[in-house]
Order: C-alpha cells, then structure tokens, then sequence
C-alpha cells in the first residue's frame, strides 16, 4: 500500500470525531441525555469503522468474499453460504450497537427506545468503510419494520426479539425477496405460490435476486395464494424462516451471483420447495406493506450514498494535501481547490438535507405526521435517493482523478468506493422506477403543490437577502412547470420526471444550505454560496473565483 508522507496513520482514524456537521445534526434532533449518550457511542463506532471494519472490508472485496457450499460430502444439498471470520466479527460489533434493535426497543442505558436519526447516523459511519455490509443491515431493518408493524403477537414473539437482537438472543438477520426473472421492478408481474396446506402456507418457486441469502434468519417474501387475483393486489407477505428445526426449511440457493461491488453481501438465486411461511398482517395488502419498506430501504439507500460521498471526499482531499506536483501541493491550483470546494458543498447539504428528511421520517413511523408530511415525506425519498446514489458515484469517481494513476489501483479504496456506489442507482428502484413514483404522488395526491409550499414556507422564515430572493425567483420557476407537468399526458410525464426531480432535490438542498448559512453561520455562509453556484450554474466566465476564495478558510481551517 502506498503512503503518503504526513498522513494519518490509520489506527488513529475516526470517521466521526471530526465530523462537526453529523454531531451539530444530532445535538439539534436528539434530545440531550440520547445526544450525550450518542456522542460516546458514534465516537467509539467511528474508530471501530474507520480501522477495523475498514480493513476487513477491503479483504471481503478482494480475496474474502461470500462462497456458496451447494453440497455435502454425501451429495445433500446444504446451500450453505460461507463468509470470513473477519466479516462473522464486523456482523457480531455491528448488530451490538442496536443499529437495528434500539429502533425497537429501549437502550438500556437511557430507558428509551432510539430513533431513525441514531440509527442513520451509525448507518453513514458504517457507509464510509463498508457499504457492502450495510446492505444486510438495510435488510434486518426493513424486515424489523414489516415485523413489529403487521405481524400478530405470536409473530413477534417469535422472530422480533431476534431480528433486533444487540446480543442479549440470538440474532436473525433479515432479507426482503421480491424480485423474480419475468418480473424485475414489475412486482406485480410475480409468480411464486403460496399453498395453504393442513399445518399453514407453504411456498414453492424462485426469487431471482435475493440479497443476504443464506445469511438471514427469517426473510420477507411476497408470494400469491391460490386463488389469488392477478397483478399486484393479489400478493401476500409472508415471514419464511430459513432454517426449521436445524434443518433448511425447503429452500434452496441455486447460485450466487458474481457481482460488480458490494461483494460482502452474498446475493443469490433463491428456490423455495415447501417453505414453511407465515402470513403477516392482512392477506390482500402484501404490497403496500413491501412498499412501505422499501421506503425505509430508500433511505438506507441515501445514506449509504451520503457515506460513501464523505469518504470519497476525505480520501481526495487528504491526497491533495499530501501529493507534490510541479514544485507544490495540489491544494495550491485553483482548479483543484475549486474540485474539492465544490464536492464538500455538495457533501455538506446533502447530507444535511437527508437527516432532513430522516426527522420527517421519524414523525412519520411514530405516527406523529399529518397525511400532507407522509406524502412530502414519499416524495423526498424518491428525490434524495435518485439525488445521493448519482452523486455517489460522482464522488467516487472525482476521487479517482483528483488521485491519478494511484485512483486506479486497488491499493487505494477509490476503486472499490466506485464500485459499491454504482450499485445505488439500481437497488431499491433506478431513476426511471423513481420517476414513476414521481408522477403517481403528483397525480394522486398534488405531491408538487405540497413541495412547493413546504420549500416557500421554509424560504419566508429566512431573514430576506440576494441569495434568498434569488432562490425564491427559482421556486416560481419550478412551480410553473410542476404546474404544467401534472397536466401532461402519460408518455410526456414520463419523459419530464427525472429533470424535474432533479431540479426539486436542488432546490430542496439548496433551501437547507441557506437555513444552514443563516443558523449556523461560519464556514456554512461560503459554503451555500458555493452550493448556489454548482446547482443552478450561477457563476460567469471570468467572474469570481468563490470556491478558491475561501477555500483555506473551509478546507484548512
């Protein structure tokens, strides 16, 4: 591995402990004894993701990735799924943490249940050193959600206590099976049948990307009953087991599949012969309860994005620091303090905006919101995931050239953070599905009406200047033409909605910045300028140089 001269070696690295923007979130979200008590927690999970899981991490990517054990040596199908001590021990210090349970239940320490914003923020440290890993953890947390949300008491009983395990039981992790071949994102397009039998429901039929396979302990499945209608109203969530009495529960894993990144997380083709299934909640709304968690996976999703977005950033910036070329350090050419400038705004606000969104979130599962916030909070799932997995990749691939040749090579963790952020734009929906759920909230509920009122509402609070005028000019200009879309034909909304959910998670963001400059004041104030600039391309040829002028001041101070 190469090393650059003055870098901080990495056991004194700590993915939280400088990051004043995540705790200035916290302190401002969680109350002050959950705050007091989180400081210490994400202090001691930042060094644990920065060091240890960080470098487990880039042994699962290159030489310990997940096997699939097909047979015995008797010829029995087995289907086990073999994983490194290394990833058995990043699962192990995960799940301890309650990144899952303490959403359920209480942290016994504080004799309170925690929340999606504690969550998410052991979520974006975990993001920065192992997205691959934060995958099963999206899983356990949906499949937690479907759980305690529509199971009945006997359900719970069974599964709940595990799949939230901190190590007090057994854990389960859990798995979300919706996709097969003939159907992809057309769920409603699925076949697997579920036959009711004497002693319950038993499934048979395949689920063609099934991620956390073979490691979960009970996964979510959609599956149609006899008798069952066509299309999507006819599908039903059952809670499937993996194992029954120490024994496969007539599953099978037909292969893994050989994936671009993430590969800590073994995704596979799944079989289900006579798999013993449960129903959970009502029979008829399999779906909408699936959909409410892919919400939630939506998220996870975001912060994942906003997790690799962060060390992307970090890597590149800690590089320039370091790099000679023609006589000096890279952070001295304009045009590399101007990369860099630019991706720490962009990485700021976004963030931001998302933990934005995560407190929404949270009335929301608390059934604290009004039903105008549940369907804001719809609509800026869809845009800030589209929004976060694009610029993921963007990070990802400015810290590969702000490297050079050394970007390239897989000495450096840039190539792997390319490679786990491409998956973000295809998982839990791509641009053109999210585009979908774009035009089904304007056209069933004037999604675009709400959004312009919350954006307006949050702009007239600000104390009135250039920057905040301006910006409410280009909510009138977006408001036309939400105003147009929503009265498109079909073929022309479809074709519009991925610019226009652009332009809103722009405006979105950059309405957060300015609230950020105002509030918090300091290098906040260049930073919204800055964001200003590289969202709605303000700036002049010739103009000022802003991201140059107060680079030493946000990069190096």
């Amino acid at each position: 591995m190469v090393v650059l001269k003055g870098a901080a070696p990495s056991g004194e690295r700590n993915f939280y402990a400088q990051d004043q923007t995540l705790k200035k979130i916290l302190a401002e979200r969680l109350p002050e004894e959950f705050f007091r008590y989180a400081q210490r927690e994400l202090h001691s999970f930042g060094k644990l993701a920065a060091v240890d899981i960080d470098e487990r991490a880039r042994h699962n990517d290159r030489e310990g990735a997940p096997k699939l054990e097909k047979y015995n040596r008797l010829g029995e199908d087995i289907s086990h799924v073999w994983v490194n001590e290394g990833y058995k021990k990043t699962v192990d210090e995960t799940y301890k943490t309650g990144i899952v349970g303490y959403v359920h239940k209480e942290i016994p320490e504080l004799r309170m249940q925690g929340n999606y914003v504690y969550s998410f923020a052991q979520g974006y440290l975990l993001s920065q050193a192992e997205p691959g890993f934060y995958c099963p953890v999206t899983l356990t947390m949906a499949t937690a959600y479907l759980l305690d949300r529509y199971a009945d008491d006997h359900l719970k009983k069974r599964f709940l206590p595990h799949v939230c395990s901190t190590g007090d039981v057994e854990l389960f992790e859990g798995a979300t099976f919706l996709t097969e071949r003939q159907g992809g994102s057309d769920v409603g397009a699925n076949v697997v049948q579920a036959l009711e039998t004497d002693d319950g429901f038993r499934l048979y039929g395949e689920k063609y990307f099934a991620s956390n396979a073979g490691m979960a302990g009970v996964a979510m499945v959609l599956a149609r009953r006899q008798g069952a209608p066509v299309g999507s109203k006819g599908l039903t969530l059952f809670a499937v087991p993996w194992k029954v009495g120490g024994e496969l529960n007539g599953i099978k894993i037909r292969r893994l599949k050989d994936k671009l990144g993430v590969r800590a997380v073994p995704s596979g083709e799944v079989e289900f012969d006579g798999a013993q299934a449960f129903v959970v909640g009502n029979p008829n709304e399999g779906l909408k309860y699936m959909m409410e968690a892919l919400n939630l996976s939506r998220i996870c999703n975001a912060v994942a994005s906003i997790g690799i977005m962060k060390r992307a950033l970090d890597e590149a910036s800690e590089y320039a620091r370091r790099r000679n070329a023609f006589g000096q350090k890279l952070t001295r050419f304009p045009m590399v303090q101007d990369s860099l400038m630019k991706l720490r705004a962009k990485q700021e606000f976004e963030t931001a905006a998302i933990f934005d969104l995560i407190g929404l979130y949270d009335r929301v599962t608390a059934g604290c919101a009004t039903a105008e916030e549940q369907v804001l909070s719809r609509l800026l799932i869809a845009i800030l995931k589209k929004e976060s997995a694009e610029q993921a990749i963007h990070f990802s691939h400015e810290a590969i050239e702000m490297h050079g040749g050394n970007g390239y090579i897989e000495d450096f963790v840039t190539p792997r953070l390319l490679r786990d952020a491409q998956v973000l734009t295809v998982w839990e929906g791509t641009a053109n599905i999210l585009g979908l759920e774009l035009i089904r909230l304007v056209n069933k509920f004037e999604a675009h009406k709400l959004f312009i009122a919350h954006v307006s509402e949050r702009l007239s609070k600000l104390q009135p200047d250039d920057e905040v005028e301006w910006l409410k000019g280009k909510v009138e200009e977006l408001h036309s033409e939400l105003k147009a879309f929503a009265q498109f034909e079909a073929a022309l909304q479809s074709f519009e909605a991925k610019s226009l959910m652009k332009k809103m998670a722009q405006l979105f963001e950059n309405t957060v910045a300015l609230e950020w400059a105002e509030r918090e004041g300091g290098i906040y104030v260049p930073l919204a300028k800055i964001f200003t600039e590289l969202s709605w391309d303000t700036r002049v040829v010739g103009g000022d140089m802003t991201s140059v002028k107060y680079f030493n001041e946000v990069m190096e101070g």
